[in-house]
């Protein structure tokens, strides 16, 4: 069999969708899916550069997990090439195992942020950076968990060219029923996503947007080549270029609609809008006395009444201790006795003529 065209005539037969002029799909996937691996190691480079940078302490724990996702995201342009070779012992396994893990780890990554998102938009305390981590990774352990042991129970059979010999239709079905636990990250991820718009703090809804928006393009993607692969009449020799072409397209929506708009947002300083106020316990509540002497000026039922009434001595986000204007002093002392004037203090002795 002669090499096609724009082929090297001693190239192996597996790899001629590189290079074959006649199956463009082959070369302009391959491109695209070169081109963005590239751009995926210059974010990771630029993360590592804008680690210092990092103004927001909050911003700056979910950089290791945004460095996890772009090696995902990498692997994820990487295995398009596993695809546009012909499938055989080789690159069998290395579809069946890779495709859910690099996916479960990306989804992992953005359900992980997205459960810090939550805290951080109605003013609670974030997670640490260890522990969105941890979150991430063990989220994707799962799928490797189903991955390889699908990979033992088929690898045991007699042929170790089991994937290639299956037919068509039973390899798909057993292709989408080992990705059920990503299509539930993804819908845990647009799920939580969500929530991050219900909070009051509204610094951190972007952040959520990009998630959301991320995770929705994704779902998108994969309903279509599932529909595609499993439900079309396009015969099965346009099975690897849907696929490809999934890889490649779902690589790139995590590149513009999540990546490219967080690395905008890492620069910013951090704005205390995006925060409760640390001393909002100290600020002067309204008192009421429950026992003791009773002392009315602590009561709260009285300073309303004073709002009420129009009493203005009461003035909000002030102390309670109010300086009055006092009333004249009343005279409270008791009266004491007095004689009565005698009728004899002008007598002296003496007679008056008559």
């Amino acid at each position: 069999m002669s090499a096609p065209k724009g082929c090297r005539s001693n190239l192996d037969p597996r790899y001629y969708r590189l290079c074959d002029l006649a199956e463009g799909w082959g070369i302009a996937l391959e491109t695209l899916a070169a081109v963005g691996a590239v751009a995926t190691v210059a974010f990771m480079f630029s993360l590592l550069i804008l680690i210092c940078k990092v103004q927001d302490s909050n911003r700056r724990k979910v950089l290791p997990t945004q460095f996890l996702f772009l090696l995902g995201v990498l692997g994820v342009f990487g295995l398009t090439f596993a695809f546009i070779i012909k499938l055989d012992g080789a690159t069998g396994p290395t579809r069946f195992f890779l495709f859910g893990v690099l996916f479960a780890v990306c989804f992992s990554c953005l359900l992980a942020h997205a459960v810090d998102l939550i805290k951080l938009v109605r003013g609670r305390k974030p997670l640490s950076w260890l522990v969105i981590l941890s979150l991430a990774v063990g989220f994707s352990l799962v799928q490797d968990i189903i991955a390889i042991e699908y990979l033992v129970l088929t690898m045991n059979r007699t042929n170790v060219d089991v994937f290639s010999e299956l037919p068509a239709p039973r390899r798909n079905e057993d292709f989408v029923m080992l990705l059920i636990y990503v299509l539930l990250l993804m819908a845990l991820t647009f799920l939580a996503s969500l929530f991050v718009f219900c909070g009051s703090f509204s610094g951190w809804k972007r952040h959520g947007a990009h998630i959301c928006l991320t995770s929705f393009v994704s779902i998108a993607i994969w309903v279509a080549w599932i529909i595609l692969l499993l439900i079309s009449d396009l015969g099965p020799e346009w099975d690897d270029t849907i696929l490809c072409t999934a890889l490649v397209a779902n690589g790139w929506a995590f590149l513009v609609f999540y990546v490219f708009p967080e690395f905008l947002l890492l620069p910013r300083q951090r704005s205390p809008t995006d925060y409760p106020v640390e001393d909002a316990f100290c600020k002067p509540q309204l008192m009421k006395q429950s026992y003791g002497v009773e002392n009315r000026a602590y009561s709260q039922e009285e300073i309303t009444q004073g709002l009420e009434t129009g009493n203005t001595l009461y003035a909000p986000y002030s102390t309670h201790f109010q300086l009055q204007n006092r009333s004249p002093p009343k005279d409270f002392s008791i009266p004491r006795a007095q004689a009565p004037a005698s009728p004899y203090n002008d007598y002296e002795g003496r007679k008056t003529d008559s």
